[in-house]
């Protein structure tokens, strides 16, 4: 027969979202950073373009 599980206590709950929204707050700030960077002209970020890709493929 099954048994219910244990609820998961507030303390446990609030620190799992913590860290989610911690991780996405840096992924957030690097892409702000970038796309700074970018805008300016002093990056050195070369984004692929498709037919690149194709070249090194074949």
């Amino acid at each position: 027969m099954a048994v219910p599980k244990k609820k998961t206590s507030k303390t446990k709950r609030d620190q799992r979202k913590a860290v989610w929204k911690r991780k996405a707050a840096l992924e957030a700030q690097k892409a702000l950073s970038l796309g700074k960077s970018i805008l300016t002209g002093r990056s050195n970020f070369v984004y692929p373009s498709d037919e690149e890709e194709d070249e090194e493929e074949g």
